[in-house]
């Protein structure tokens, strides 16, 4: 599979989707993009289903990329995620880095993610500190689940202006493991947060979720 490929094609699909939401079609403009889509349908339709494994070694092997490194879709072994998943034709898109011991993701959210006229949902904002703090479990060699996540918005989430959270582990217990997380626009602080995730045995997530 060429994930490079399937990334261009979902960006443009992204993209599509923002237009969609963010214009007044007219009928002319809607039945020439149905007819459009129906075609695309079909493609899609016609190929095999695909299992969401990974490679066992990219798992074992995981790291996050650090400042000044850029994004390479590569680095990233859940290329379909919802939030960082640059294959994902509905996801968020965000980018993602190393910087420390926290770990950072900067997004510009579309108008397909606007929730109160103007602002982002907040279902987006808080996948988006989701998968930042999830970010920090790769950074630690380990692997966990988010078992509470407490969220507090502190001012609008901007729509179609840059966004960026950045997660750090406060407190680790044993299993336990106390994350932070903050999400700003700019100077702004707009969310903050604080979760609980719990580490899993590495081999039992390889067993289920790998290829190999």
């Amino acid at each position: 599979m060429d994930v490079a490929r399937r990334v261009e094609v979902a960006t443009r699909l992204r993209a599509l989707g923002h237009e969609f939401v963010s214009r007044d079609l007219s009928d002319e403009q809607l039945a020439t993009m149905r007819a459009a889509v129906d075609d695309l349908l079909l493609i899609a339709a016609s190929a095999p289903l695909r299992e969401r494994r990974v490679p066992r070694a990219s798992v074992e092997a995981f790291t996050t990329p650090t400042v000044g490194e850029g994004r390479d879709v590569q680095h990233h072994i859940f290329a379909d995620s919802m939030v960082s998943g640059l294959a994902n034709p509905m996801g968020l898109g965000a980018e993602l880095w190393r910087d420390g011991d926290a770990a950072v993701m900067q997004v510009t959210l579309g108008s397909a993610f606007e929730g109160a006229p103007g602002r982002s949902h907040g279902g987006a904002v808080a996948a988006l500190i989701d998968e930042t703090m999830g970010l920090v479990m790769g950074m630690q060699g380990v692997l966990a689940f988010t078992a509470t996540l407490d969220l507090v918005f502190t001012a609008p989430t901007p729509i179609d202006e840059p966004v960026v959270a950045r997660a750090w582990i406060d407190e680790r217990r044993g299993r336990k493991l106390r994350l932070r997380a903050t999400v700003t626009s700019g100077d702004v602080l707009v969310a903050e947060a604080t979760a609980l995730f719990i580490t899993v045995d590495p081999a039992t997530f390889l067993e289920a979720a790998t290829e190999g």
